[in-house]
């Protein structure tokens, strides 16, 4: 069972590690092991980086736990832009993602916003595709990767 809520102070450290494996083991094709990308990457995902962003105005943390175990991360940034939308590896292929990715688009609905945005990786951007996002320009260097910004409209 899948159950998602808003992330609290106490979660700070299972969201870190979920952060870091889910970028490290998961999104390999857009780092390619390269140690600049992956220190840049992930130099906002400690534990104390993650207590900051649940204090930020205006940003919204969500955590999916499935089977009692923390499994996944999401965050908007105001009323209309997923900012994270990261899954533990273990949990990967089990939906995690995908009731993350509804919850936060159920936020946004709920906003009055009549569109999401966001920037996906390489390796997230066949998933948003597939649920319903369309490309909303071409693919943007940034730290060494390519970006895809995305939007879908409600």
């Amino acid at each position: 069972m899948i159950a998602i809520r808003p992330a609290v102070p106490a979660d700070a450290p299972a969201m870190s590690a979920v952060l870091i494996a889910s970028i490290r083991e998961l999104c390999d094709a857009d780092h390619r092991d390269d140690a600049e990308i992956l220190s840049g990457w992930l130099r906002n995902k400690t534990p104390q980086m993650v207590l900051r962003m649940l204090e930020r105005p205006g940003a919204l943390l969500l955590v999916a736990e499935r089977d009692g175990e923390l499994a996944a991360v999401g965050c908007l940034n105001g009323s209309d832009e997923i900012a994270l939308n990261y899954v533990a590896p273990a949990h990967r292929f089990q939906g995690v993602s995908k009731a993350l990715l509804a919850a936060l688009e159920d936020r946004i609905r709920a906003s009055g916003a009549d569109r999401a945005r966001l920037t996906s990786t390489g390796t997230a951007h066949r998933f948003y595709l597939a649920n319903g996002w369309q490309d909303a320009g071409p693919a943007e260097a940034d730290r060494g990767m390519l970006c895809y910004p995305m939007e879908k409209r409600f």
